[in-house]
């Protein structure tokens, strides 16, 4: 998808078609959207690509989301930040740690990162 703010939304439809049509349960549908769109929005934010992709596939335990960039000049890879409850921005990948069993980054072939994590289809978190 093009690595513009509008589709941060678009790739939550999708994802929650693809949820839906796998029948995982609400709280896990809310925990993957959620997570989501906080690994797209950093990718759309952060990276200086042209592309953001996205890719879910279900296990036992657990649903896996894959989200990459294009990377760029100047990109580093994504950290939790230590901020205040006040703060609008800051607080997705402590969100993203807070509701997947497990989570990380790799480069990506070629370039760019792929940002990862797995959300317990449980409904419990790490």
């Amino acid at each position: 998808m093009p690595a513009r703010r509008p589709s941060v939304p678009e790739a939550r439809r999708r994802v929650t078609a693809l949820l839906d049509a796998w029948g995982t349960g609400q709280g896990v549908r809310d925990d993957v959207e959620l997570v989501v769109c906080e690994l797209f929005t950093n990718a759309v934010r952060h990276a200086a690509g042209e592309r953001v992709g996205c890719e879910l596939s279900l296990h036992a335990g657990f649903v896996r989301i894959a989200v990459t960039d294009e990377g760029g000049a100047g990109a580093s890879a994504p950290r939790v930040r230590s901020g205040s409850v006040d703060e609008e921005c800051g607080r997705g990948l402590f969100l993203v740690g807070a509701l997947s069993r497990n989570w990380g980054t790799r480069p990506e072939r070629g370039g760019g990162r792929v940002v990862w994590a797995e959300v317990p289809r449980d409904g419990a978190t790490a």
